[in-house]
Order: C-alpha cells, then sequence, then structure tokens
C-alpha cells in the first residue's frame, strides 16, 4: 500500500506536511475476528485535517464535508467513490469494500476546525463520499463525537446514509436539531430484494432502511429519500419505480429526489464486471447508454425524474427542500479555510 503520497516527510511533500492527510508513523493496521468485521481490514490514521472542500467542480449544492471513512463495507458495486482507493494504491474492487481507513480523530479535528475564528460556520454535508454509518461505526463511535461537536457550535449539517446504525444517534440529532438546522437523507433506490441482494451486499434491506426514515420522522426530524440510483433496465420499470415510490411515501419521507446510475472511473469497471456476470446480455445496451461518458443520456434522465416526480405528488410526498433556517445567531462571515484537502463526492 502506498501511503507515502498522502503522509508527511516523503519525497513528494515539503517536510512543511502541507498536502498531507496523516503523519507516516500514525498508520495502524488492524483486523478483528469477529462476524460482522470477517475479512475486513482497518487501517486507522490520524488525520491531519477533516473539513474538506469540495471541488469547484463539483455538482453538489453544499461547499463542505466530513468523511471519517475511506472505503466503505457496504460494497455497493456502483459506488463511485471507488475511484478514491487508487490514490493509496488499493484495489478499487474488493480493497474498497474491505480495507477501511478510519480517521480515529475526526472527532477532535471536526471540534478544533469549527471552533477556528478563520471557520464562517458553513453547512457541513456527511455521507456523501462513503456512508458514515457503514460496520465500522458501530466498532470506532466516531459519529457521536462529531455530532456533540456540530450541536456545541450549533453549525448546520446533512447526512446521507444507508445505515440503520444512524438510529443509535437519535438523541444527539434531536439536540443538534434544537439549535441548528439538521437534514437526514436516507438512500433508497429500489424495494426489490434480489436487485439489492446483488448491488448492495454489505447494505441494511430497504425495508429495514424505510423504517429509519419512520423512526427519524415520528421523532420530529424529517427525513428525505435519496432514490438512488436508478438503475437502468434493473430497476427502472414503471412497476418497480411505483412500488419504491409508494414505500417510501408510507414510510413518512419528506421528499423523494430520483438519481439514475452514474458510472465515474473505478466504479465503472467494477460495475461492468458485475454486469458482464450477472446480467451479460445487458452489457452491449450499457456500453451504448453510457458511452458519451460517466452519466445516462439527458432524455433519460428527464424521463426517469418526471416519472418519480409525478408518482410522489400522487402519493402526496414533494421534491427536496431546505429545512428552517439556523435557530441560535449565525456568527460573523469569515473567509473559509484555505488548507483543506479537496474530497471527491459520492451521493450513494
Amino acid at each position: 500500500m502506498r501511503w507515502d503520497n498522502l503522509a508527511e516527510n516523503n519525497a513528494n511533500t515539503p517536510t512543511s506536511g502541507a498536502g498531507a492527510l496523516f503523519a507516516a508513523d500514525t498508520v495502524t493496521t488492524r483486523t478483528f475476528n469477529v462476524p460482522e468485521f470477517r475479512g475486513i481490514t482497518f487501517h486507522e490514521v490520524r488525520a491531519r485535517s477533516i473539513v474538506n472542500r469540495v471541488p469547484g467542480a463539483s455538482r453538489m449544492p453544499f461547499e463542505w464535508t466530513v468523511n471519517p471513512y475511506r472505503g466503505c463495507s457496504h460494497a455497493c458495486v456502483y459506488c463511485f467513490a471507488r475511484k478514491t482507493h487508487s490514490y493509496l494504491d488499493l484495489d478499487t474492487g474488493l480493497g474498497f469494500d474491505s480495507q477501511i481507513v478510519v480517521k480515529v480523530n475526526a472527532p477532535d479535528l471536526v471540534r478544533r476546525e469549527i471552533a477556528s475564528p478563520r471557520w464562517h460556520g458553513a453547512h457541513i454535508a456527511m455521507g456523501t463520499n462513503v456512508d458514515c454509518y457503514q460496520r465500522a461505526e458501530g466498532r470506532y463511535r466516531l459519529m457521536p463525537g462529531i455530532l456533540t461537536a456540530l450541536r456545541d457550535h450549533a453549525n448546520p449539517f446533512s447526512i446521507l446514509t444507508k445505515g440503520t446504525l444512524i438510529l443509535r444517534d437519535l438523541e444527539l440529532l434531536r439536540q443538534a436539531a434544537e439549535v441548528t438546522e439538521v437534514g437526514v437523507s436516507v438512500s433508497v433506490g429500489f424495494v426489490d430484494a434480489e436487485l439489492w441482494r446483488t448491488v448492495e451486499p454489505g447494505t441494511p434491506a430497504p425495508e429495514r432502511r424505510l423504517d429509519v426514515v419512520r423512526r427519524l420522522s415520528e421523532a420530529g426530524i424529517g427525513c428525505g429519500v435519496l432514490m438512488a440510483p436508478v438503475i437502468p433496465h434493473l430497476g427502472d420499470s414503471p412497476e418497480q419505480l411505483r412500488a419504491t415510490v409508494r414505500a417510501i411515501a408510507a414510510a413518512g419521507a419528506t421528499s423523494v429526489t430520483p438519481l439514475v446510475l452514474h458510472l465515474r472511473p473505478g466504479a465503472r469497471e467494477w460495475f461492468m464486471e458485475w454486469l458482464g456476470h450477472h446480467h451479460p446480455h445487458l452489457v452491449r445496451r450499457y456500453e451504448r447508454l453510457y458511452a458519451d461518458g460517466a452519466y445516462a443520456p439527458t432524455w433519460y434522465q428527464r424521463r426517469i425524474t418526471r416519472y418519480v416526480h409525478e408518482l410522489a405528488a400522487e402519493y402526496g410526498i414533494g421534491p427536496s427542500h431546505r429545512g428552517a433556517a439556523r435557530k441560535l445567531p449565525r456568527r460573523e462571515s469569515r473567509p473559509p479555510l484555505d488548507d483543506t484537502e479537496p474530497t471527491q463526492l459520492s451521493l450513494l
């Protein structure tokens, strides 16, 4: 594994450590012989920064993210964050699913960085690269400390997850929502059990994720659903889309936002290999559909979006919308931090 390009004091990095993600002597590799972590290796690091600026060219509607993990045991075959593992010379296929980087000092870093005079209290998005409530969080418990810091500073934030472990932190979410803007979204692209087992083998079942939506709603925390990904030719029939939107509405979601599968480098190769094994008759159709790049044609995306929104209106839910404003006075605006690491994003 190549840690040197991301660590301090290597041949390509100034001795000041500018741009480094962690010190070279802070990596500890562990394995745990318990069923839920069998086959998974954890690389514990002490990161140098944690509040990361979104690249300017990104389509994302937020500017800052916190990602306490790299790699994800959810093992979604389509996840575009796979590419980030190549920066460590780790495999973007099975390696992404089983070699998990844990930023063990993430809670302390969040508290320190948002307390800085240079921080201007901007919205922070979590779960946009890999899931912050993946299985590793059950052991490392990084999110309670992160949420506590955000609550204490009344800093607005949002979370996107496929994990049911978020319910462990329900009380912290409630406390934070009393003082700042809190947004929670759960990712449920389909309710087809057979499709779930093959494309998202490490995630909780769709119905369990919808239970999370229900529980959060009952607790007074509005929860939207990112209906992602809508998978062409496998999860996009009118019957499948209707069943999914109906289940989302029944769970009490405040919104549903469809997102068609996109295949960026790193994810594309892994997904196409999976497709050739499980659905070889679709390979040529996908090659044509994604011939122009990572995204399906605009006409296809618009067709899916229009139909899902029609179904949402039929079942009484609407598109995504912003929540209430922060409830504590905002601090005076200051220039943002300028020494943070750009981060790649994933909605999935």
